[in-house]
């Protein structure tokens, strides 16, 4: 062992005579672990909210929608659908119209994003319609294109479980669901079209904006509701490079031909991923106090052991030590002290991070926050920038009491002893 760290590592094992200098250096180096600690649960929490809602976004939604500029829908669809599957990079293709309805059963009712789909191609494209956790889907998968069985008059439905706890419904129940695109009467105006439908499944995705304000139904049937035959409002596209869906989403918009236009996942939620991005900058900003307000601990820890040991250090120079290895002498313990705590934090930072992205033991309000529990995903790299950050702030706090050290005229030190 190097001379410097010898006497370094001694004198954090030795007895002081100042038991306070202990005190202080132990709050030390309990204060970069606790900010080490907080930084890598805070950095795993806020990439476990980009992972989560990002993941479920794109399982539960489609990676690039096409849909006409003009408000009059997709026409002849089918060539135009089999002839966009085979372009590079889709890997999958559906069809589908939207439509905001509002769903009721006796008083209490709710507005909903009610989607028509063939729900076999529907699930090439997003995992929804298998999130059902009561009834089934299946019910669904009837030819979409047909026209209504005699037996089966009600047409069948799939609704968010948030939408169906606040109107108050259940697998079996029939709601009855109102369509704006209704029927111009010359008395009265236009009369809003509805449909009663009976609930076969409920969905449970975990993000809030689908459970609470989505349902879907068969295409044909939403044709007919919503006076449309035969058109569409949207196809929607799985591709295989999710960071290239803005470019794959252009090659989409040239082989569909004038008239079309294309968004993609990260035009829709661009807003939601800055603002994620933003608060885990602050956040690090923040919490990185932590760490600065144990460096203070660091120095002043060191600043009374140089006051202490001045004795000892007149001694040392007047036996022929140099400033410069006086100065590395409490460089070295500084350092000491910054990865022991470094080393300390990280381990329960990382501990808690994984402890809590395993057991989901922090529940939050989905209607706030759009996921129901506490994500976290740790990141060896966010472990390596806040060690860094940790040990040079440690260091900075080091330079004036080593300075102060090394400075220590021996004559001086030791005319009174």
């Amino acid at each position: 062992m190097r001379f410097e760290l010898f006497l370094a590592a001694r004198y954090l094992r030795a007895k002081r005579r100042q038991a306070v200098v202990g005190v202080v250096t132990a709050i030390s180096v309990a204060g970069v672990a606790a900010g080490v600690a907080a930084l890598i649960i805070a950095l795993a929490i806020t990439n476990g909210m980009r992972r989560d809602l990002q993941d479920k976004l794109l399982g539960s939604s489609a990676h690039v929608e096409l849909m006409r500029v003009d408000a009059d829908g997709i026409r002849d669809w089918r060539p135009l659908l089999d002839r966009l599957r085979q372009l590079p990079h889709v890997t999958a293709a559906a069809p589908g119209i939207y439509e905001e309805v509002m769903v009721s059963r006796g008083p209490r009712a709710g507005f909903a994003l009610i989607k028509g789909v063939i729900p076999r191609e529907e699930r090439t494209v997003g995992n929804i319609l298998d999130s059902t956790t009561s009834g089934s889907a299946a019910d669904l998968d009837r030819d979409a294109t047909a026209a209504p069985m005699a037996n089966a008059s009600v047409p069948p439905l799939v609704l968010g479980k948030d939408l169906a706890d606040q109107i108050g419904v259940q697998v079996g129940d029939q709601v009855v669901v109102t369509s704006p695109q209704g029927e111009l009467n010359p008395v009265i105006g236009l009369v809003p079209k509805f449909q009663p439908f009976k609930v076969v499944g409920i969905f449970h995705s975990g993000f809030y904006q689908y459970d609470s304000g989505m349902a879907f139904i068969g295409l044909a049937d939403a044709q007919r509701l919503f006076d449309e035959p035969d058109l569409l409002s949207v196809i929607s596209f799985k591709v295989d490079n999710l960071n290239q869906a803005p470019q794959i989403g252009r090659e989409i918009e040239q082989a569909a031909g004038k008239g079309f236009m294309t968004t993609n996942w990260m035009e829709q939620n661009r807003e939601l991923f800055r603002a994620l991005m933003l608060e885990q900058i602050v956040t690090f900003i923040v919490i990185a106090l932590i760490v600065i307000v144990a460096a203070l601990n660091i120095l002043i820890a060191l600043t009374m052991m140089v006051m202490e040991k001045t004795r000892d250090i007149a001694v040392m120079m007047s036996f022929g030590v140099e400033p410069g290895q006086v100065r590395r002498i409490f460089l070295m313990e500084g350092l000491l002290i910054s990865l022991v705590g470094t080393a300390l934090g990280l381990a329960l930072g990382y501990f808690t991070a994984w402890a809590g992205g395993h057991y989901h033991f922090i529940h939050l309000s989905a209607e706030v926050y759009s996921i129901d529990t506490l994500p976290f995903a740790p990141r060896p790299i966010d472990g390596l920038i806040v060690s860094v950050v940790s040990i040079g702030m440690s260091l900075l706090a080091t330079l004036y009491p080593s300075s102060a050290a090394a400075s220590v005229l021996p004559a001086e030190a030791l005319r009174y002893e």
